[in-house]
């Protein structure tokens, strides 16, 4: 009888594996972007965040969410979110690593090392990284408010990581959140109806109490949050702390925490202001300006983010495909197989050259040509890999079977990884709302030039060396012309990411993996769903430059 339970045929776990050794696109792209770099952290970041005592966390982290304690045994209001141990040793991992705010403290190249680590993080463990994320798009804002940032820029780029709760001055390091969205309004913060009101000045400058309500409140745990509220003269943004100078919890009251689809171990939560104390930080009614700046950084993580889960899913319908058998020979030996993972692939590559680049456009934003190429490559990226990202898991969940459909006490990471997936695409401004800000940045000049100019400087390294890319690219400018029907907005948004992730392949892809992507995604030769590429594609090579180990 015990014959039965005989277990074969099943593939082991990807775990004990370097994400970045094994991760040539990667390292690719970042020789070209960063050339002669030194490889030396990324590596052994890669060998720790692919240890299955990283994994052992992440999981743990999931499968026992965050906790909302609203008051204590007595009665008292404490709004205090409770998690499980793994979380906080996950927290202080990427705090360690300078995901956060530490880039701002550091030179040139810091941003591009930062995203590179960030898609290595996510891999292991995406969803802890919102106020991580959060942190590090906040922290330049600060500077608007002169005393507040000096105040507390110092904790914010530090690589120590304190959950405690208590005042900042207190603490090694410190981390911060968000609060922008309201019931009623959404995207849409015009809309909203939280209220400001004047009650003193203090060395932080003009103190308010603010009234009102965060339907989207992330990670209420932190010790800071931007927000949004109306003021007489506008809306405005406010930098609102957990812990008041004076040592007292501010009126911050946790309704709830989110039940949502994925993203398990992160706290979002809907908040009531009852008199809350803010500063305002920036200028009377510039609020949207200011969340718009922070949102560059937060959508840079959404590519950023779900470039790294991309990565992971295929890592995974790799490493499965590679072990187990079916019809008398390996599921990555068997034709229709080896379409569908040299499809994912450069889909996958194509994601994490897209989104490094976006970063490489951030950490030289003092350059007018870079400042360009970042309003047009922040929409195309969040838009197009998020939307790509949530079909590939799908896919890439199908190699698996019905073993990938099942998470078995958290084990199964590619069922995460496809709750996960959706997230980026709506958080930080869904489809529309890119689609749109592209259109903005094509009507709008600049110093340097236009938005159009510099993409076709981007282009231009790859114009002559394959037919499909240039009938692709001609015919682009005059759509730009004419950028005014919104109808056609996200059509749009699709060629120009399309168009940027051809020429960077060009640039530090193998030859192989740019015809395939140019013959596919650019020339047609290809059909509505993964696993469509020619019969003439360069399957083996693909896969083998895709494989996890």
């Amino acid at each position: 009888m015990t014959a039965t339970h005989e277990v074969y045929n099943q593939p082991a776990p990807l775990v004990d594996y370097n994400l970045y050794a094994t991760n040539r696109p990667l390292r690719d792209a970042l020789a070209f972007h960063l050339p002669g770099s030194d490889e030396a952290p990324r590596l052994a970041q890669g060998v720790r965040w692919g240890s299955s005592t990283w994994q052992t966390h992440a999981r743990l982290a999931n499968t026992h969410p965050p906790r909302l304690l609203s008051h204590d045994r007595f009665g008292r209001r404490i709004d205090q979110v409770e998690f499980h141990p793994s979380y906080h040793a996950l927290m202080g991992e990427a705090v360690a690593a300078g995901l956060h705010g530490r880039p701002w403290s550091l030179g040139p190249g810091a941003h591009v090392e930062r995203a590179a680590a960030f898609m290595q993080f996510t891999e292991l463990e995406p969803s802890i990284l919102c106020p991580i994320s959060m942190t590090y798009a906040v922290t330049p804002a600060l500077r608007a408010n002169r005393a507040v940032f000096d105040a507390w820029f110092a904790r914010l780029a530090s690589t120590a990581y304190d959950p405690r709760l208590m005042p900042f001055t207190d603490k090694p390091g410190v981390t911060m959140g968000m609060g922008m969205t309201e019931k009623q309004g959404g995207s849409d913060v015009r809309a909203n109806t939280t209220r400001a009101a004047f009650a003193e000045d203090t060395p932080w400058g003009a103190r308010f109490t603010l009234v009102g309500h965060k339907w989207f409140f992330s990670a209420p745990m932190c010790d800071a949050f931007l927000v949004l509220a109306q003021e007489e003269g506008g809306l405005s943004c406010f930098f609102l702390p957990r812990v008041l100078p004076d040592g007292t919890l501010n009126a911050i009251h946790v309704q709830r925490l989110k039940d949502k689809l994925g993203n398990h171990a992160n706290a979002s939560s809907e908040v009531e202001f009852l008199g809350a104390s803010a500063w305002r930080v920036g200028e009377v009614g510039r609020g949207v300006a200011q969340i718009l700046e922070m949102g560059t950084l937060t959508r840079l993580d959404c590519a950023l983010g779900t470039a790294g889960l991309m990565r992971q899913a295929l890592s995974l319908a790799l490493n499965h495909t590679a072990q187990r058998e079916a019809f008398g020979k390996r599921l990555v030996d068997q034709p229709l197989m080896k379409n569908v993972l040299a499809d994912m692939a450069l889909e996958s590559e194509a994601a994490t050259a897209l989104a490094l680049r976006l970063a490489r456009a951030i950490d030289r934003q003092d350059d007018p040509f870079e400042s360009l190429m970042r309003r047009v490559l922040t929409p195309v990226s969040k838009f197009w890999i998020c939307k790509r990202g949530s079909a590939l898991a799908q896919e890439a969940m199908e190699c698996l079977g019905g073993n990938g459909y099942v998470e078995e006490a958290g084990e199964g990471v590619m069922a995460r990884v496809y709750r996960e997936m959706p997230l980026n695409s709506i958080w930080e401004g869904a489809g529309n709302i890119m689609a749109l800000d592209l259109l903005r940045a094509l009507r709008q000049g600049g110093k340097g030039g236009s938005v159009a100019e510099a993409l076709a400087t981007e282009l231009a390294p790859a114009r002559g060396t394959h037919a499909a890319f240039d009938r692709f690219t001609d015919a682009l400018p005059s759509r730009f012309d004419g950028a005014t029907d919104e109808v056609e907005a996200r059509r749009l948004a699709q060629d120009v990411a399309l168009a940027v992730q051809a020429a960077l392949l060009r640039q530090h892809a193998p030859d192989f993996v740019f015809e395939a992507f140019c013959r596919s995604r650019l020339g047609g030769d290809w059909g509505q769903a993964f696993g469509t590429l020619s019969a003439s594609t360069a399957f083996d090579a693909i896969i083998a430059r895709g494989m996890p180990s």
